[in-house]
């Protein structure tokens, strides 16, 4: 049984104690943008030039030339490398035909239920109710569930506060004991009202404008899913959210804009999503008692009831101009951690969506085969071409000075594609990540496949 809450709480002297997250700019379609494009299709032409004509795949072809073993593998990554460079053109080419969803207006929106889940979450908690009751959208359809999912720090009280402040909008849930963010949402979903359901992390804080925008997509009734776009919240805490805020926006506004352009992105993400409340509740029964080798599915939801949308025929699409500001870690242990999660369920969702993207409509099926075949060898064929480099390296260092200036060209290619999305000097960050991923995180995959049945949250 959860409990609803009835308070009496005066409202505090101030509202939240967290403060706001400044609202993300969004480039103007001007001769910036086309010299940015003009750029980026230069740098297309320009990696493929480093690939076949340069010494920079010298550690690849010296191996295939001294021996069969280094022909048998070398040749595949040679193969997939050109793969890649097409595929990157594909994806650039439909990135920029994507176009976000026109906002639903204030006459239109369809009533809407707003689920946040939270355990141990403090004071930020307070801050994510704030910023969706501060929210453009008619009072008399929106509702607010929040539900403490058996917190055992003073998240419970901040809640209560918030109810307080906004009775009628704004109830609070409590769970008897913890049961894992999955538990709660299904209980927000339970009890939800509204034809859309929308789920928001605790941790993180939505802008005005975001809630009439997730609403928008909805007009299509092939639409099961939306993702918003997410940037961090404590970006100006330090470089490593610097250099995630990067990685953000790269992931959400490069990756998901082309996903989106054939209605198949494949994660809509825990910090800001949109589902049909009706479809939501069919999928529940299955993805509450979802295992994975015999072990029950404790975290990567978001993904596991994305593929359940795509299982029954919707499309999930993802929404520019609903923006959500995230808390990310701020040190190298907790981003491990989180990195670990997301790994494990991007593999046990990835087999999932394996046997499903066979019930997509023909041509959205085939650009996610496409899409996921070539992006999911990037794994084997990364790990043997640094497994070369390395080996070439011992008898010839300069090998390893190739693959430093590689892995920079790299990033800072990429950085092009950020600063479309946001004209700012932190793409300079996103090239210190490019290092940083390389030398730091790259442990992180393979462990991730060994232990993919490990169960634990890592952070409680």
């Amino acid at each position: 049984m959860i409990s609803r809450s009835r308070v009496s709480l005066p409202p505090p002297m101030a509202s939240p104690a967290c403060r706001p997250a400044p609202p993300l700019s969004i480039p103007a379609r001007d001769g910036w943008d086309n010299l940015i494009l003009v750029l980026i299709c230069t740098g297309l032409l320009f990696l493929l030039w480093l690939t076949v004509a340069t010494p920079l795949m010298d550690p690849l072809t010296n191996a295939a030339r001294h021996g069969r073993w280094g022909a048998f593998l070398v040749r595949p990554t040679v193969i997939w490398i050109a793969m890649g460079t097409l595929l990157l053109a594909v994806r650039t080419a439909m990135w920029t035909r994507y176009r976000p969803h026109a906002s639903a207006g204030a006459d239109e929106a369809p009533s809407l239920t707003v689920v946040i889940p939270a355990y141990n979450e403090g004071r930020m908690v307070e801050t994510s109710i704030e910023s969706v009751v501060a929210a453009d959208y008619p009072r008399d359809r929106l509702e607010i569930l929040v539900i403490d999912d058996g917190s055992t720090d003073d998240t419970w009280q901040h809640i209560e506060r918030a109810a307080a402040r906004h009775p009628g909008i704004v109830t609070a849930l409590r769970m008897p004991r913890n049961g894992g963010k999955r538990a709660a949402l299904a209980a927000g979903c339970r009890a939800a009202r509204g034809e859309i359901l929308i789920t928001i992390d605790s941790d993180s804080a939505i802008e005005p404008g975001a809630l009439l925008a997730m609403a928008g997509p909805f007009r299509d009734p092939g639409v099961g899913a939306v993702a918003g776009k997410v940037a961090v919240y404590n970006r100006r805490e330090g470089v490593l959210p610097r250099m995630l805020h990067v990685r953000f926006i790269l992931s959400f506004d490069y990756l998901r804009s082309v996903q989106s352009t054939f209605g198949t992105v494949y994660c809509c993400p825990g910090a800001l999503s949109a589902y049909r409340t009706r479809v939501f509740r069919e999928v529940l029964p299955e993805w509450e008692a979802q295992r994975f080798l015999g072990a029950p599915c404790t975290y990567g939801e978001d993904r596991a009831l994305t593929n359940l949308f795509f299982q029954r025929g919707y499309d999930a699409v993802y929404q520019r101009s609903a923006v959500v500001h995230t808390v990310v870690p701020e040190t190298y242990s907790k981003l491990c951690k989180m990195y670990l999660r997301w790994n494990r369920s991007y593999v046990r969702e990835e087999l999932r969506f394996a046997r499903i993207v066979w019930k997509r409509p023909a041509l959205k099926g085939f650009m996610a085969l496409v899409d996921c075949g070539i992006t999911n060898l990037r794994y084997p064929v990364a790990y043997v071409s640094i497994a070369f480099w390395l080996w070439q390296a011992a008898s010839d260092p300069a090998s390893l000075a190739r693959m430093l200036v590689a892995i920079g060209v790299v990033s800072t290619f990429y950085m092009l594609y950020y600063l479309r999305s946001e004209r700012s000097w932190d793409f300079l960050y996103g090239i210190l990540y490019g290092y940083y991923s390389f030398f730091a995180l790259s442990w992180i995959f393979p462990y991730a496949v060994v232990t993919v049945r490990s169960r634990g949250w890592l952070t409680r």
